[in-house]
């Protein structure tokens, strides 16, 4: 039996690259997406194309009720789900010190952040719980644990997440549901390409072991062992993706 995969913000970017990834490796994916259906229908076609299987799934993962519809349906369809990947942000971080940050904008990306991980995850616990098994797998990143100019609210953000992962582990771990963060440095998308030009770009891979910057389909290897069974005694944890940069600038060693 295929396992069933929600990949939440799967249209495009890193998304529909651990999505395409999955499906590559017999996961049934269910390319969730907000209002890019044009995107959604590409991924499935790619990844039916190389021999997956994969739906699209339309939901605004911060809407409890459409959450509720949407794992409602997959479960109506499936019968089960193994394995929800949190990847969906709907509010792009603003880039701006304490002092310009209004808080509007940063309750927005704050909400934008947890309000999907939150719906989702208490929505799809219940049937993992009754089934004895499920994977969690939150897309963080390492500004949870690195200061940087301008990134205060995308910083406290991640942070909550990591912290908030945590917890879901520690309620939930007995009943068989592991959930673990995926927490990217810099990665190559079409939402971080003027941020990755020029010399940002090139101090980040100079600083990276790799020498180079991340692309989607590295993360999307990272998440797809996050989201192998054999790695739940591994939860509550988090798994930096980041190229090594950490090594070399230093900070948190796990």
């Amino acid at each position: 039996m295929p396992t069933t995969t929600i990949v939440t913000g799967a249209a495009r970017g890193l998304g529909a690259a651990i999505a395409r990834h999955l499906g590559a490796r017999g996961h049934h994916v269910i390319v969730n997406y907000r209002t890019d259906s044009d995107g959604a229908a590409g991924v499935v076609e790619d990844i039916e194309a190389a021999g997956g299987a994969a739906s699209s799934a339309r939901a605004d993962v911060t809407d409890p009720a459409a959450v509720e519809a949407l794992i409602a349906g997959v479960l109506a369809r499936h019968g089960r789900i193994d394995t929800v990947v949190v990847n969906a942000n709907t509010a792009p971080p603003p880039f701006a010190p304490l002092i310009s940050l209004s808080w509007n904008d940063f309750a927005a990306k704050m909400t934008g952040e947890l309000a999907g991980a939150f719906h989702i995850t208490k929505r799809v616990l219940e049937p993992m719980r009754a089934q004895g098994d499920g994977r969690l797998v939150y897309i963080g990143s390492t500004a949870a644990d690195y200061v940087g100019e301008g990134r205060l609210a995308h910083g406290t953000a991640k942070s909550a997440l990591a912290t908030f992962a945590r917890h879901v582990a520690a309620e939930s771990g007995r009943d068989g549901v592991c959930a673990l963060v995926v927490a990217p440095g810099a990665v190559r998308t079409p939402a971080t390409a003027g941020l990755l030009d020029g010399d940002r770009g090139e101090v980040l891979a100079r600083e990276s072991v790799l020498g180079r910057i991340l692309e989607p389909e590295d993360v999307a290897a990272a998440v797809a062992l996050a989201a192998d069974p054999a790695l739940r005694p591994a939860t509550g944890t988090v798994l930096r993706v980041d190229g090594g940069w950490s090594v070399l600038v230093g900070g948190p060693a796990s």
